[in-house]
């Protein structure tokens, strides 16, 4: 009788450690996850520089712009500096998806002022810079997409049941996925049969 209740013990004991691990990959795959992130958008914020400093010699009347543009770049760094001490955590993530929809609207206005000065969009510094800054776009989203489907996948392990016991017992919090707004998304396009 002695054998069959140590067996059982035994077995539980084996699954919870189960459970522990597999909460534990779970977290690693996320931090992983936004690793990538943080990667991209080093990239993204190391072209902003050159792509400001390109733009300067053209757009001396947009001074307001180059400013705005440079003020979002410190704060979205800032952003990803708190979040990458603590990634998944809901403040942070929070702190950061502001910071780049910020950034990513500076960077839109610099765009479309760009536009309208036609040597600055033949220079070729400025195509090259913009190309890059596309293709940087491009990888912050696959990492964020990556990032987020890593976070939902640990917050249904630690939700489900019996898991959700090991994960209040050892202090696994909800990880926050990373959002950033695209104000041009939310906005209804404009129809005009006139």
């Amino acid at each position: 009788m002695g054998w069959i209740v140590l067996a059982v013990v035994a077995v539980l004991l084996v699954y919870l450690v189960s459970i522990y691990n597999g909460l534990v990959t779970s977290r690693n795959a996320y931090k992983n996850a936004f690793a990538q992130i943080d990667v991209q958008l080093q990239r993204r914020y190391d072209l902003i520089p050159n792509l400001v400093e390109t733009a300067k010699g053209y757009l001396k009347h947009e001074r307001e712009t180059l400013e705005a543009v440079v003020a979002a770049r410190g704060a979205a760094v800032a952003g990803l500096a708190a979040a990458k001490a603590k990634p998944g955590d809901p403040q942070a993530m929070q702190q950061l998806g502001a910071a780049e929809t910020a950034l990513g609207g500076a960077l839109g206005r610099l765009m479309m002022v760009a536009e309208a000065y036609p040597d600055l969009k033949a220079n070729q510094n400025m195509m090259q810079l913009s190309e890059e800054l596309t293709s940087t776009e491009n990888r912050v989203a696959f990492a964020r997409q990556a990032y987020n489907d890593a976070v939902m996948s640990y917050n249904n392990r630690r939700e489900v049941f019996p898991n959700s016991f090991v994960a209040n017992l050892f202090n696994f919090a909800a990880a926050q996925p990373l959002d950033i707004e695209k104000p041009e998304a939310r906005q209804a396009p404009k129809v005009s049969f006139t």
